[in-house]
């Protein structure tokens, strides 16, 4: 229980007189303060002069509009240097390290014959050059190039791209360098 005696100031404000009754539920006490009045509305502004007379609108005249276009034209992209395009057309045909894979198993040695495939296939279309003769040295290194050459076009696998790695170095073995000589003058060495 509280020990502090009860102060009807704290309830009542001090001076005011007792209400004749308790006010209901959601009522305002009677000695509240109402709240204030709302503020006035604003004053109307003043008449406008209607004895004067609006300025009259200016005579049409033809609108001219004039539009100027600087044209600037982008500078044109430099032409690609020739290695560039080379670059750009087999890494188009491959990627970099399908073809540094090919290139790497074409010519790495095979175990236990210290040559690689490609040395192997150039040797080969070598000694059918020299025993059957030029055109059979040819067909042997160029119709196999051709075919792996048109599997892998229509593949772009990794094994199409190593066999046409291993024809393209046995086409070394067919080559001559007298064969433009020959094929032009017709004298054989």
């Amino acid at each position: 229980m509280a020990t502090e005696p009860i102060v009807p100031s704290r309830i009542i404000p001090a001076g005011a007189p007792l209400p004749p009754r308790a006010p209901e539920p959601g009522e305002a006490p009677p000695w509240r303060t109402p709240p204030p009045a709302p503020p006035a509305p604003p004053a109307k502004p003043p008449p406008a002069d209607w004895h004067r007379m609006p300025p009259p609108p200016p005579d049409p005249q033809p609108i001219a509009v004039r539009v100027t276009v600087d044209m600037v034209y982008p500078d044109p992209e430099p032409e690609p240097s020739r290695w560039e395009r080379i670059w750009s057309w087999l890494t188009g045909l491959a990627r970099p390290w399908q073809i540094c894979a090919a290139l790497t198993s074409a010519m790495l040695p095979i175990p236990f014959t210290g040559y690689s495939a490609g040395t192997t296939w150039a040797y080969t279309v070598s000694e059918a050059r020299d025993g059957f003769g030029v055109p059979y040295g040819y067909g042997l290194a160029l119709v196999p190039l051709l075919i792996v050459g048109r599997v892998f076009l229509r593949t772009r696998r990794t094994l199409p791209l190593v066999a046409l790695a291993i024809t393209l170095v046995g086409v070394t073995g067919a080559i001559d360098l007298f064969d433009p000589v020959t094929a032009l003058t017709g004298v054989r060495p």
